[in-house]
């Protein structure tokens, strides 16, 4: 099922043994088009800090309520590295944190995309349960070791690791102008993979919605604050109207692609 996530702000997060705090903001890899954390924020019981939560660590989820569970502990959360997510977050900042919560790192293709690892899969443990002490910790090092070294290698790779509250309002500039502004992300539940953007048109065209595809933006200014797509001001009004009182099936998904091979050789 696709959600929106302007409509996921300020959900709760629980902890299993009590409340985390609420989400506030996601950061998104605008390479792979995939939420890599939540930003949520702790409230009084941690000083109001902000931590970053991995969708590998999501559990259950009570839409109604507005409520996700996740598989860690309160004391792990408040030992988690304090990063800054007002700031641009690093390599080193991420490898520190996957390290924390014994997650593999996902720019060596191991996991967090949807392509790859289920982001509900936590790696942590899984078919060493009958191992000694000493293998258990000697492949706990040898993991640290590897994500170090693939900071390492890594650290000077263009970081693609955005917030989604930052590309609010961003421009939607067609191949012929501007035509809109970017009003949200529809993500699939299960793999936090970003299927649409939702795409205002109201500034040219008074009250309509339309989805976009990542597979059509060709690129983002972020100094600009401007999203570019591969497709003409006619062709993103003839894009799919999004409602937010209806869900999309996969039929109608197909539906979307089709047509907009249809526009590209029409």
């Amino acid at each position: 099922m696709l959600r929106t996530l302007t409509d996921l702000k300020d959900y709760s997060i629980g902890a299993t043994d009590g409340a985390i705090g609420q989400v506030k903001d996601f950061y998104f890899d605008d390479e792979a088009w995939v939420v890599r954390y939540f930003v949520v924020e702790t409230g009084t019981w941690l000083s109001s800090r902000k931590v970053l939560i991995s969708p590998i660590a999501l559990g259950n989820a009570n839409w109604p309520a507005r409520h996700l569970s996740v598989s860690v502990t309160r004391q792990q959360v408040k030992d988690s590295p304090d990063i800054d997510t007002d700031k641009p977050v690093t390599r080193q900042h991420e490898a520190t944190l996957l390290d924390h919560y014994d997650y593999p790192c996902y720019w060596n293709g191991t996991g967090l995309s949807d392509q790859v690892t289920h982001p509900k899969v936590s790696l942590a443990g899984l078919g060493y349960g009958g191992a000694s002490s000493e293998y258990r910790q000697a492949l706990a090092e040898n993991a640290r070791a590897n994500i170090e070294a693939d900071a390492v290698l890594h650290v000077h790779d263009d970081h693609h690791l955005q917030s989604c509250k930052a590309i609010m309002t961003y421009h939607i500039h067609a191949t012929d102008g501007d035509i809109g502004h970017v009003r949200s992300f529809l993500v699939d539940e299960e793999t936090w993979a970003i299927r649409y953007i939702i795409v205002d048109t109201s500034n040219w065209w008074i009250g309509h919605r339309v989805l976009i595809a990542p597979q059509w933006i060709c690129g983002i200014a972020w100094a600009g604050f401007k999203v570019s797509v591969d497709l003409t001001r006619d062709a993103v009004k003839g894009s799919p109207p999004y409602s937010s009182a209806s869900q999309m099936d996969r039929d109608e998904e197909m539906g979307i692609y089709r047509k907009r091979v249809a526009q590209a050789h029409g």
